[in-house]
């Protein structure tokens, strides 16, 4: 098993994660002492927050400029929201076949491989649905879209058909092969999720092969180290997180070994109205509409940010599902049910709102992946 580094405090660079929020948390004296062995730069992409933390406060603005750089690349490949993105100018011929340039095959591989080893819970061809459901290139900027508190109850949502039959997976309809990608005339592509994730792995490696000093990259909920972290008193530390979502959702500090991602997927970011209804945008592909809010928002720590992110974003698909399912496999994760009431899995760290609740530590947890990578 590989092991995750994930405990409950420490005293480094302190960033917080909740899937819009990132920002660099001054509210401990911790976290104060040692924003001199850092540098912190942030702004808005998506209609998120982003941010880039380093350990070398002399190379902030070039390793701001490649996440920018790794960001712009990755929207031009596979945004829905632009006319001039190459998903969207190819999408009306992947019927017949299409040429890909090598970092649109990169982001489709990394989203099958999500699907596989996710076992379908996270579809990258539910672009139709999407678009049926109002969440499209029209809604961008848009009041609809926002964050709200979850209800003590579950939420509102889309209801199921009377007696729905699950249909055939499309990420298995789609063919990937050394010439072209073919799409079937009805699927539409939605690479979203996964490749925020990807862009948030391949900025942190990106910013430390060329600067070579420590980094935690943050896209929304998405967190991607490299390199070293934080030195604390003349000593290797820990990136500091304060995990929450929402302001008024139960808030934990934790500490992130270097080299390691954390990934946030929650149903209170990305809602809108559709047909008096609130909808939200993590879609159960056997139906094709928003899944059960049986959870708030789910963080799960992993090797890469690819993989935190697919499984927080299946366990929100999965439900109370997700929790036999993280327990088997040793993974790390917080899940936050429609009350507020926090469960956790695998390694993660025991504590409160604050890192004086936990007594400084080294463990982690272990984390298995579940299921294959098939595209290497």
């Amino acid at each position: 098993m590989d092991s995750v580094g994930v405990s409950g405090t420490g005293v480094a660079g302190s960033t917080t994660t909740g899937g819009a929020a990132a920002s660099v948390d001054t509210r401990t004296p911790e976290a104060t002492a040692t924003l001199e062995a850092t540098a912190h730069s942030s702004w808005t992409v998506w209609q998120l927050d982003a941010s880039v933390t380093v350990t070398d406060p002399g190379r902030l603005a070039a390793a701001e400029a490649i996440v920018r750089g790794v960001v712009a690349a990755v929207d031009l490949a596979c945004s829905r929201f632009r006319g001039d993105s190459e998903l969207v100018r190819l999408q009306p011929r992947m019927a017949s076949g299409v040429s890909v340039s090598p970092l649109f095959r990169l982001l489709l591989e990394r989203a099958l491989d999500v699907a596989e080893m996710t076992g379908g819970d996270v579809d990258p061809t539910l672009g139709a649905d999407l678009a049926a459901l109002g969440h499209g290139p029209g809604m961008q900027g848009l009041p609809g879209l926002h964050s709200v508190p979850a209800l003590p109850a579950p939420s509102p949502h889309v209801p199921l058909p009377p007696d729905p039959a699950p249909r055939l997976p499309g990420w298995s309809r789609v063919t990937l092969d050394s010439a072209k990608l073919t799409v079937p005339a009805d699927l539409r592509l939605d690479l979203g999720a996964s490749a925020k994730a990807v862009a948030a792995d391949l900025a942190a490696a990106e910013v430390h092969r060329k600067l070579g000093c420590g980094v935690l990259v943050c896209l929304g909920g998405d967190l991607a180290s490299a390199g070293p972290g934080p030195t604390v008193e003349g000593n290797p530390g820990q990136w500091q997180i304060l995990v929450q979502d929402l302001p008024a959702d139960p808030a934990q500090q934790i500490s992130l070994a270097p080299g390691y991602a954390l990934a946030t997927s929650s149903t209170q970011k990305r809602r809108w109205t559709h047909e008096g209804t609130t909808v939200h945008h993590i879609l159960d592909p056997r139906f094709g509409l928003p899944a059960e809010t049986v959870w708030r928002s789910v963080t799960v720590a992993a090797l890469n940010c690819l993989q935190a992110n697919a499984f927080s974003t299946a366990a929100i698909v999965r439900g109370f599902a997700a929790l036999e399912w993280f327990r088997a496999e040793g993974i790390p994760a917080r899940l936050v049910d429609s009350r507020g009431r926090v469960t956790t899995t695998g390694g993660w760290p025991a504590g409160g709102c604050h890192p004086a609740a936990n007594a400084a530590g080294t463990s982690a947890g272990s984390f298995t992946a579940g299921g294959g990578v098939r595209h290497g």
